[in-house]
Order: structure tokens, then sequence, then C-alpha cells
């Protein structure tokens, strides 16, 4: 991945040719995305507009053949949190605009890509008929699934944006530092935490979409990224600080992902620990325990 970041950096036209490609397949918008990233961050605005909008044409080809938006919506959510991040040199601040982007992300699906929407409710329909059929030829009893609608696809949506959004920024980071700072990245996000009053105006937000209606659970997701990336900053800190190596995190990130109450708890600590402050009573501990 270094090389690649060495490549994109070579020159313009090196980086114009990552963008566009990445751009051009809706498997590899992230690489695109990361690659308009780290421009932005490393040669500032003007040359991530002339970069993104280059590589917007391609994504709005994809659009257009395929009716989903998915890596045209990616590589502007990444710019504007590139934007953010160069600016106000402020981890804290992307993750809050995070939220902003995937939020603005989902009405554009549904303002602009309804027919797209309603393709992915009839094949997700189509999904849960045949599995409740296989259910029923089994001769147990087949569990009534629950059929999405438009605005809880489009939340879902929302939330994907706004995670790869946030995912490929960090990826142009590390690559930036990876190239000019060595080590810089990890302590930077390490320390992510978002004011105490953000966290509990977050938290309570979620909760209440959560539990307003099913149709907002996948906008409650939305609000919730920026919460879990504080959460995964906070596990990586823990490993730091114990010393646990990279098996440690390759643990816990499998245990995250195939176990859903995991990611509420992760959400949980770092509501306490917008209250505790768990990072300066570590390295407290740390300095005392080193004298």
């Amino acid at each position: 991945m270094r090389g690649l970041a060495a490549f994109i950096m070579r020159g313009r036209w090196q980086a114009l040719a990552v963008a566009v490609l990445g751009a051009s397949s809706m498997l590899f918008g992230w690489l695109s995305a990361a690659a308009v990233a780290l421009v932005t961050l490393r040669k500032g605005p003007s040359e991530g507009t002339w970069l993104v909008l280059w590589a917007a044409l391609p994504a709005l080809l994809v659009a257009y053949v395929s009716g989903d938006a998915s890596t045209l919506l990616l590589l502007i959510g990444t710019y504007l949190l590139a934007l953010v991040l160069r600016v106000s040199v402020s981890m804290a601040l992307v993750a809050l605009t995070s939220a902003l982007v995937g939020l603005a992300s989902g009405a554009g699906l549904l303002l602009f890509s309804p027919d797209f929407l309603a393709q992915l409710v009839e094949l997700f329909t189509q999904v849960l008929d045949q599995l409740e059929a296989s259910w029923q030829e089994t001769g147990a009893g087949a569990p009534a699934f629950p059929r999405p609608t438009v605005v809880q696809v489009a939340g879902i949506l929302a939330a994907g944006n706004a995670a790869m959004s946030m995912l490929s920024v960090l990826l142009g980071r590390w690559w930036q530092a990876t190239l000019y700072n060595p080590g810089g990245f990890g302590s930077e996000f390490r320390s992510l935490r978002l004011p105490p009053v953000w966290t509990g105006v977050l938290a309570l937000a979620a909760a209440g979409l959560w539990m307003s209606s099913p149709l907002l659970v996948g906008w409650a997701a939305v609000v919730m990224v920026p919460l879990t990336f504080c959460g995964l900053a906070l596990v990586h800190n823990w490993a730091a600080v114990k010393g646990y190596g990279s098996g440690w995190l390759t643990a816990f990130y499998v245990v995250w992902v195939v176990f859903d109450p995991s990611k509420a708890l992760l959400v949980g600590l770092v509501v306490i620990d917008a209250l505790f402050d768990f990072r300066s009573r570590w390295a407290s501990g740390g300095s005392n325990g080193s004298t």
C-alpha cells in the first residue's frame, strides 16, 4: 500500500489514473476516494478539487448505467472529510462531519435515486421470500421476516457511505503519514475522542431514532458512525497501553463484526469514556508505574 501511495504522489497524472480507474468500478471506489483524500491532505483543496471532479466523471457514468450512485457519494463524502481534516487538523471534527455526510447522502438517495432504492427493496424482498420458502420445505415453522422499505434501505446505505467515507479519509491520512511522517497516524487515531457534549447528543439521537420506529434504525446507525470510530480508537489505545499485538486486535475485530451486541457495547464504552476519560487514566497509570 505504501508503494501505491508513493505512486499517487509521484505526479498529477499518476493520481488521476488511480482515481479514475478506481471510480470506474463499484468494487474499488474506496481506492479512488482514498487517493482523493491523500492528494487533498497533502497538496491542498485546489489539487483535490481537480482530482475529484475528474474521478466523478466515471462515477457518474456508473451511476447512470447501473443506477448505483454509491461511488459518486463516496467520492464527494471523502473529499469533504479530507477538506475538514486539512483545515481543522481535528480528527474529532472529521468524525462528527461523517454523520452529516451520511445524512446528506441518504437524503440525496431518497430524492434522486428512488428507482434504485425500489429495486433494492424488491431484491431484498425476493431473497426473504426464498428464505421463508426454504424454511417451509424443511417442515419447520417458517419465521416471518419483516420486509424492508425504501426509507430503511436509504438509511442503511447512508450509514454505509458515512462509514466508508471515514475509512477512506483515514486510509488517505495513513498514506500521508507513511510517506511523510512515519508513525504519526497511529497516535493521531488512538487519540480520537469527541467532546462529552457531542458524545451525549449523538448517543441520545441514535437511541431516539432506534426506539422511535423500525423505519429509522438505519438512520440511527448513521448517527452512531462517529461514536463507533471513537470506540475503535479507544480499543486501539488500550491495546497500545497494554502492549497487545495485531493478533489481539484481529480477534477483537472478528468479534465486533460477527456479534451485534459488541457494537452496542463499544458505543456504550464511548459514552462512559466521555465521562471518565480512560486515556488520561491509562496514561497516568503508565507513567506512575514507570517511575
